[in-house]
């Protein structure tokens, strides 16, 4: 937890909590399907909950924002909002059904009341009315704006412009290209010191 809260001073008791339940909840999951790699769980908060948590530092999540997590593996980083961001509502979404599973029972255990958990492709989902479409690093971006374009709101409550909060690491040089001038990229070692961030970013594409 000395991690999240290093970041995160201000975290409830129940956000402190939820967060410090995690760790032992995917080691369980992951000891009957391997949803982080075995390697990984040394590093589970940073790499996966303090990492889904830059998208925050780049843009705090207004009450009653409406977030898609496309492609959420095992919640990520759909979950670690959820809980910084207890009055925005989230939806996860994520083709493969045992992922889903996981993610469904992490919900529940976390008592999460603003999450929902669908298995679907995102091309075939009909809502259309996101403030933000969240994900990380699923496909390269310009296939990923194909998939959710027709999705975002067009009523703008935040600092940056609805569209695609996406976690993401090297040289994005040559995906940016085809995409919009709009683009902006956000390096994550600007939030957190630590190295495994030097080379990650958060891209912010309007749509």
């Amino acid at each position: 937890m000395d991690i999240i809260c290093k970041y995160f001073p201000n975290l409830t008791p129940r956000q402190q909590e939820q967060f410090a339940a995690m760790p032992a909840l995917y080691d369980s999951w992951n000891a009957k399907i391997n949803v982080i790699s075995r390697k990984d769980m040394e590093h589970f908060m940073e790499h996966h909950v303090l990492h889904s948590l830059a998208i925050a530092k780049v843009q705090p999540l207004k009450s009653m924002a409406e977030i898609l997590d496309v492609g959420t593996g095992g919640g990520f980083p759909g979950i670690p909002l959820a809980i910084l961001f207890p009055e925005a509502r989230f939806r996860l979404v994520d083709s493969v059904g045992k992922k889903i599973k996981v993610v469904q029972d992490a919900v529940r255990q976390l008592d999460l009341q603003n999450v929902s958990v669908e298995q679907a492709r995102v091309e075939s989902m009909r809502a259309s009315d996101f403030d933000f479409i969240v994900s990380r690093a699923v496909t390269d971006l310009p296939q990923f704006v194909g998939w959710v374009r027709g999705k975002v709101s067009d009523v703008q409550y935040h600092k940056l412009h609805n569209g695609i909060l996406y976690l993401k690491g090297g040289d994005l040089t040559a995906e940016l290209a085809p995409l919009s001038k709009h683009v902006r990229t956000f390096n994550i070692s600007d939030f957190f010191e630590e190295e495994y961030f030097q080379t990650k970013q958060v891209v912010h594409i309007p749509m």
